[in-house]
């Protein structure tokens, strides 16, 4: 199959990541909100950084591709291409739309299709199109340069606009206005790439009315999916998201734990607070544990699922719906608060098990790294200091495509 993942830690077959580009120049502190980051990383070594984070990757034996290259490789077919710029024009807002015609013609002219990928990626200025501008007003209005595209700087958390759900994938409803692009480009890749031949069974897609994130997407068995409520995913896109993967035949998916976290920034997604590392080990956010709860939609025969809310402390939970002998739940930054807080805002918890007790984590996580040592399991870094400013960690920037069954 070419999806396959029914598992958070079996062994790491193939992954998608996408290199930082020029996208990340292209922040400034006016910008930083909008584009939801809270500092600009340093490109030069932000790539140095992720550069290690791939090699560590191939160097464990698993495939990495790229999505910039992926879709250079979609648009070799002109119908293809033509209808993506179009997409991508209507999608980027209305000042991308008052330019349609001079940026379509900008963008066809590009010859280089992987050149033409990082230009849509990166942001177009109205100085890019040059003479081709057709709005006088506009230009003496506007002293200072602008974006008639926005960059999309988020592109390297590859983990968010799309999920591997088993053998389909959840194509996701993204919650904020300056991410609903990359699922674009994801879409392309799932429905044309040549690596993706078969049919895939969607899940999810853009035009349903509920936001949903990947950040917040757990396969945790083939049985078992869990789903992190925050404040990137609604319970609304949850059920329908169960309705969906329940009435699926192929499907062998038939409970979903739903984890209702608090609705904040610094716990964006559940995998910022919560992450598995091992069969019976689980790394997890201290700050959540007294206000977490936990439901339980199983499918049902003669509606959609029944929802129960499950009591009792989160690794008894764990340890009876997962059929686990024992669950050992590590804290992250111990059991010091601020520690704790400091790394967690670090991605301490959002660690990427590329196969059960191996994990590739942040290097600045030095408290809640021994303490998984401590805890048997075999720890990999990556250096960190750029990429954290982008606020997420190894598995927000990993789309995992397949994985070896446990």
């Amino acid at each position: 199959m070419s999806i396959n993942v029914k598992s958070e830690i079996g062994q790491l077959q193939k992954v998608l990541l996408h290199r930082p580009g020029v996208e990340l120049e292209h922040l400034t502190p006016d910008y930083l909100v909008k584009l939801l980051f809270d500092d600009i990383p340093f490109l030069k070594v932000t790539q140095q950084e992720h550069d290690s984070f791939a090699d560590l990757l191939t160097n464990n034996g698993v495939e990495v591709v790229y999505l910039e290259d992926m879709m250079a490789n979609v648009i070799e077919d002109p119908t293809i291409k033509e209808s993506f710029i179009r997409d991508f024009i209507a999608s980027s807002g209305s000042i991308a739309r008052a330019y349609k015609d001079v940026l379509f013609k900008y963008l066809m002219d590009i010859e280089d299709n992987k050149e033409l990928v990082l230009r849509t990626m990166s942001g177009i200025k109205d100085y890019d199109l040059g003479g081709m501008v057709k709005h006088p007003l506009s230009k003496l209005v506007q002293q200072k340069t602008r974006f008639v595209t926005d960059p999309i700087p988020n592109l390297y958390f590859t983990r968010d606009p799309f999920a591997s759900i088993g053998n389909g994938v959840s194509l996701n409803h993204m919650y904020s206005v300056t991410r609903k692009r990359e699922t674009l480009y994801d879409k392309y890749v799932l429905l044309f790439h040549q690596s993706f031949g078969e049919k895939i069974n969607f899940y999810y897609d853009p035009s349903l009315p509920y936001c949903i994130e990947g950040g917040d997407i757990f396969n945790f068995n083939n049985h078992i999916l869990g789903v992190g409520l925050s404040q990137r995913t609604t319970p609304e896109a949850c059920e329908l998201l169960a309705k969906n993967i329940f009435e699926d035949e192929e499907s062998t998916i038939d409970t979903i734990l739903a984890f209702d976290i608090p609705n904040i920034r610094a716990f964006m997604h559940l995998d910022t607070v919560f992450t598995q590392a091992d069969i019976d080990k689980f790394i997890i956010h201290p700050g959540i544990i007294s206000t977490l709860r936990v439901f339980k939609l199983t499918k049902a025969d003669k509606k959609p699922f029944k929802v129960e809310e499950l009591d009792g402390k989160l690794e008894d939970i764990l340890k009876e719906t997962l059929k686990l002998d024992k669950v050992t739940l590590i804290n992250c930054g111990g059991s010091d608060s601020v520690v704790a807080e400091r790394e967690q805002w670090n991605d301490g918890s959002n660690v990427l098990c590329i196969s059960p007790g191996r994990i590739i984590t942040y290097d600045r996580n030095i408290t809640t790294n021994q303490l998984l040592i401590d805890n048997g399991i075999k720890v990999l870094t990556i250096p960190s200091s750029e990429l954290s400013r982008g606020r997420g960690g190894p598995r927000c920037m990993s789309m995992p495509l397949k994985r070896g069954d446990i």
